[in-house]
């Protein structure tokens, strides 16, 4: 080759390569705008939608969609069709108790590496129970948005009419029950229940409680553990509710009309369930009410409720929907929901302020859900924990409504989860 070809060769690189810089960088897989998935009540909509206006007034360089799905049922069908899909929100409301099956598929995006450069959160400013409860392989995966348990909501009005006193810290397992007898009436004379004294789901989240209560647990990593005398026991104390003591309605009671809707009525003494009822009662109840924590037996237990913000792994706007996460776990964004009554705030600082804690608001006695922490059992982390609760109560209301043994009903219930223990190995 000559030198002058040489010499030509050399400029025609040197141009393209001039040319190659000058062109715009290839658009990364990144965004602005973030789609933020929640369910609830109208209250908690609201909530939300000003959650999200007041961010947006400090990034104005973010756009966050929100979708609302009303019923919790109907979510969760939704969080699992646009996951399987490929096409989830970027950022989702996750209950711990499904964290695992999502997480073994590398669904979401661990969060706990944000969390640990945030400048404006820390892992200490939250409560370590709702934390750990979102804790998968090492990592935090989601930030909790709460730390509920189970209470026991009660009917100021009807205690006091028949001369009772409210349930107090300390209660035992009999004391319960005496009062649940004391206060299922049959106030017409017709010779049917009219008022029950308790009402509650036979669901496995809420005879879980009254096992650990009793010394037992309910599984280990090779299964459930329903079998024990103290699992035995303190199920047999729960189905006795309804086959022996009649202080609960039967199965055609509760199809004709659920236990939550009694007691918003009116026609039921106490009722078990986490906060979420709170915005409801507010807005519907028309008796005094208030919370007490559950009664006791050989231990003080209760179940841990908690939801969090989780990130979408397949999101193209991570960073953004972090900043929104991270506001949303702030103080100022946990304070906005804590006011619709709906959470217990997973941040110190918030529950244990006013917005929380106000008692001009019902329940006049929140500060019983931040007495529970302490006594606070999770659910375990399983991938199939959803299945294994269905079939764990199925079984459960074959006991409670009188179809079958308590042992029979809780050694089928062993069974039949055996196998999504074993896909665990």
């Amino acid at each position: 080759m000559s030198i002058f070809r040489k010499i030509y060769a050399w400029h025609l690189t040197l141009l393209v390569l001039l040319l190659t810089a000058c062109q715009p960088t290839p658009p990364t897989a990144t965004s602005d705008k973030v789609s933020f998935m929640v369910f609830g009540d109208p209250a908690e909509l609201k909530a939300y939608q000003t959650l999200v206006k007041v961010f947006i007034t400090q990034h104005p360089e973010i756009e966050i969609e929100l979708i609302h799905i009303p019923g919790q049922s109907d979510y969760r069908q939704r969080l699992a069709a646009d996951f399987a899909a490929g096409t989830p929100a970027d950022v989702v409301l996750i209950n711990y108790r499904r964290l695992a099956g999502f997480a073994i598929k590398h669904a979401l995006e661990p969060l706990g590496p944000y969390l640990d450069q945030s400048a404006a959160l820390n892992a200490t400013d939250f409560y370590t129970p709702a934390l750990d409860a979102f804790y998968w392989q090492g990592q935090h995966v989601c930030i909790p948005q709460n730390i509920s348990s189970l209470v026991v909501y009660y009917n100021q009005d009807l205690f006091e009419a028949a001369g009772m006193a409210y349930p107090q810290t300390g209660w035992t397992w009999d004391d319960f029950l005496a009062t649940a007898q004391a206060l299922t009436k049959d106030t017409d004379g017709d010779g049917a229940t009219d008022q029950y004294g308790l009402g509650v789901e036979p669901e496995f989240i809420r005879v879980a409680p009254f096992i650990w209560q009793n010394g037992g647990d309910l599984a280990t990593p090779l299964g459930l553990t329903l079998g024990t005398p103290e699992a035995l026991a303190a199920v047999q104390w729960f189905v006795n509710w309804q086959v022996t003591h009649h202080i609960v309605p039967g199965r055609a009671e509760e199809e004709s009309e659920s236990s939550e809707s009694r007691f918003q009525n009116g026609r039921t003494a106490m009722y078990l369930n986490s906060r979420r009822i709170v915005p409801t009662l507010r807005e519907a109840a028309t008796f005094e009410w208030d919370v007490a924590p559950l009664p006791q037996n050989v231990a003080r237990a209760t179940l841990l409720h908690a939801d969090a913000y989780c990130l979408a792994a397949v999101s193209k706007a991570k960073d953004a929907a972090w900043t929104f996460i991270e506001f949303a776990n702030s103080a100022d964004g946990q304070t906005l929901i804590a006011k619709t009554g709906r959470t217990v705030p997973s941040l110190k600082a918030v529950a244990e302020s006013p917005a929380f804690l106000d008692p001009t608001v019902k329940p006049a006695h929140s500060q019983v859900f931040l007495d529970e922490i302490p006594y606070i059992f999770r659910l375990p982390l399983v991938p199939g924990w959803v299945d294994i609760e269905e079939i764990t109560s199925a079984e459960l209301q074959r006991a409670f409504y009188g179809d079958a043994p308590v042992a029979e009903a809780m050694v089928s219930a062993v069974t039949r989860a055996a196998p999504y223990f074993t896909e665990n190995d």
